[in-house]
């Protein structure tokens, strides 16, 4: 097996971490009613870390380079479930709800606040 990118590392400690806490689901979108539930196996862990980032010598590099893209973009939009429990949703994202512990716990009725530079440019454009 070829040496791990640095993203690929992230991504299998996000999934190992899912894991020890419990988080780390199977199945299709890991729900209870569809086979899915708890991973209680760490194997199973392990062949789904290396799965979501794109580092199993059972797949094709093709397929790699899906999974991980897939795996970073639900870890861009906040839908793993480390960010989920965490109470982070979107980083960074403009106009949504503040949600992580650093912006007002879990959950915030505040919204991310605009630059007064674009406020601006958006009073002159109108």
């Amino acid at each position: 097996m070829a040496k791990t990118s640095m993203s690929q590392r992230k991504t299998m400690g996000r999934v190992m971490h899912e894991y020890a806490h419990g988080e780390l689901k199977s199945g299709p979108r890991g729900q209870q009613r569809t086979g899915g539930g708890k991973v209680r196996s760490r194997r199973q862990a392990i062949a789904i870390a290396l799965e979501e980032a794109g580092a199993s010598k059972y797949e094709s590099k093709a397929r790699n380079r899906r999974n991980l893209a897939r795996s970073k973009a639900k870890e861009a939009a906040g839908r793993t479930a480390q960010q989920e429990t965490e109470g982070k949703a979107r980083v960074g994202a403009r106009g949504k709800r503040e949600s992580s512990r650093a912006m007002g716990g879990k959950n915030a009725k505040t919204t991310t606040r605009r630059s007064p530079r674009r406020r601006s440019a958006r009073r002159v454009s109108r």
